[in-house]
């Protein structure tokens, strides 16, 4: 597949692919005699992942080093785990946020009429 398709496909740029090669996130993608990129299922399977891992809520950075250390073979495993555990935390804290915006957002609505007009009366 070329870059476009594998873009389309997976709906991302042609630039964000060539940037996860870039970082080494993407392995090393053939090419044509011409320099054109192709890519292979396995390669398919590495978009995949990542953006599987992006949706998650994983970080760049934090992708980069968990696809460095899957290089490096099984005994990064518990090194592996613990990258995951940290995103979780990090999953978890802004859900927090959320829920807590929210709160605050549901109780503007709950006396809207009564605070946020009143209120807004005061800003002109």
């Amino acid at each position: 597949m070329t870059i476009a398709e594998v873009a389309k496909r997976y709906g991302i740029t042609p630039d964000t692919l060539r940037y996860y090669e870039r970082i080494k996130l993407l392995p090393k993608i053939a090419r044509t005699a011409g320099g054109i990129r192709r890519y292979g299922e396995e390669d398919c399977r590495w978009v995949e992942y990542i953006k599987c891992m992006r949706s998650a809520g994983v970080s760049v950075e934090t992708l980069v080093e968990y696809v460095s250390l899957f290089h490096q073979g099984k005994e990064t495993i518990p090194a592996r785990k613990r990258l995951l555990l940290e995103q979780r935390e990090q999953i978890l804290a802004r859900i927090q946020e959320l829920n807590d915006v929210l709160a605050r957002l549901d109780w503007k609505l709950d006396g809207y009429e009564e605070r946020m007009l009143k209120y807004e009366e005061k800003l002109k």
